[in-house]
């Protein structure tokens, strides 16, 4: 089964984007609440997918910092990183750093994040 890291959301923005994997692919979701918690889960298991919250829920800590950790490490960078916000331009920062394109809460059951989901987790 594969495995998805998500970091930094909130109770409900976790529990639906959960529901939402579990419905639509065959993994497991593994949750990180703060930047240091997600490294070394990172290095101590394989993933397919990282899911980042544009701002963690536990600190306020912005998802762009945990994007460049993880793909300062060349190991980790081998992991597809989303970011996840409602703003494209969030978005697009992100990209630039080397991270997926991703998709925002309000998007979470719209056909085509899965589609955009499905090139990673099937």
């Amino acid at each position: 089964m594969k495995k998805v890291l998500s970091v930094g959301q909130c109770v409900p923005d976790a529990a639906a984007i959960q529901q939402m994997l579990q419905s639509n692919f065959e993994v497991t979701t593994l949750k990180a609440a703060t930047a240091t918690e997600a490294l070394e889960m990172l290095k101590s298991g394989q993933f397919e997918l990282v899911l980042v919250n544009r701002k963690l829920d536990a600190d306020y800590t912005d998802g762009s910092d945990i994007i460049k950790s993880i793909l300062a490490d060349a190991e980790l960078a081998k992991v597809p990183v989303m970011l996840i916000t409602n703003y494209p331009e969030h978005d697009e920062a992100a990209v630039e750093l080397g991270a997926v394109s991703g998709f925002g809460k309000a998007a979470i059951n719209d056909p085509a994040t899965i589609t955009k989901l499905s090139q990673y987790l099937t």
